[in-house]
């Protein structure tokens, strides 16, 4: 009998309009290449996505990619294959009104100067365009996510109360960069103690804006030192979430959703402490409905 993953990620492009210097997706070892070659046809993906949603009983998709909305075609279909969907985005395409119940995630990593070294040139003025440009009728929420790095920080909370004060998302969510094994960039902590600074920051953060943030203080709590470890090497996510990659010969399932090369110990990824978290202070929390 097959395992139930009740929540998936998919990557449906491997073309992306930007280059993110921390982008784990392009990473060697990981499958994808930054190539149209590995595109697949939508009804091809569609037929595909609805066997691993039969054979592992998916509920719940996150759409990636590359960026996913240079894949409308498979977005507009594939949101009705599950109940519940996730799509993140990298903003600087205009947000569709695809389906009312879809949950769009829009990723940005600091203040313009920050966010632009990392993520390209006028990337942040892009974002902040299409929040700003939404119908008055816009059907979704939106929620805006940060990865946290050794270079930006110091610069979330003034992030936030840029998005707070000039744009209508709803929340801003925290997580942490995961980095691959012997990581020396500039993103990467050398250590989990070497991170507790960016922990206790997004700590304070959350006490400050409870109701913007939507981290649990207890699920960064468990990010700090002398906790994490628990909580990586015996990862909640793995239990529940396959993930998928579009490689040269289709759908490939890789280590974990961040590919293939990561240094779990240092693992940032929000699910890895916001399950347990989330566990402790609801013990009838069914992970099916995350």
């Amino acid at each position: 009998m097959n395992k139930k993953y009740p929540l998936a990620l998919v990557n449906i492009t491997n073309r992306c309009n930007l280059s993110c210097k921390h982008c784990f997706v392009y990473r060697e070892g990981n499958p994808n290449t930054p190539t149209k070659k590995n595109e697949m046809p939508a009804e091809t993906m569609i037929k595909k996505l609805k066997k691993y949603k039969r054979k592992y009983g998916i509920i719940r998709m996150l759409w990636m990619g590359g960026e996913p909305l240079l894949r409308k075609d498979v977005l507009e279909l594939g949101v009705k294959l599950f109940p519940l969907n996730v799509i993140a985005t990298n903003g600087t395409l205009p947000i569709p009104d695809i389906d009312p119940k879809i949950h769009w995630t829009v990723s940005i990593d600091g203040p313009e100067h920050i966010n632009d070294e990392i993520r390209g040139k006028g990337s942040f003025q892009k974002v902040i365009n299409t929040l700003n440009n939404l119908p008055d009728n816009f059907p979704n929420k939106i929620q805006c996510q940060c990865a946290i790095t050794k270079k930006n920080e110091d610069s979330i909370e003034e992030l936030a109360e840029i998005l707070m004060k000039d744009t209508p998302v709803h929340s801003l969510v925290l997580s942490f960069y995961v980095p691959k094994k012997n990581d020396t960039s500039e993103f990467a902590w050398n250590s989990l103690e070497d991170r507790d600074a960016a922990v206790k920051k997004a700590i304070a953060l959350k006490k400050k804006y409870p109701s913007f943030i939507p981290n649990r203080v207890l699920a960064l709590e468990y990010m700090l030192s002398q906790n994490a470890l628990k909580y990586t090497r015996d990862c909640c996510v793995k239990n529940f979430m396959i993930p998928l990659y579009l490689g040269d010969e289709g759908f490939e399932i890789p280590f974990c959703c961040y590919g293939n090369d990561v240094n779990c110990d240092l693992c940032g990824s929000f699910g890895v402490f916001h399950i347990p978290a989330l566990k402790k202070e609801n013990p009838e929390f069914d992970t099916f409905f995350i």
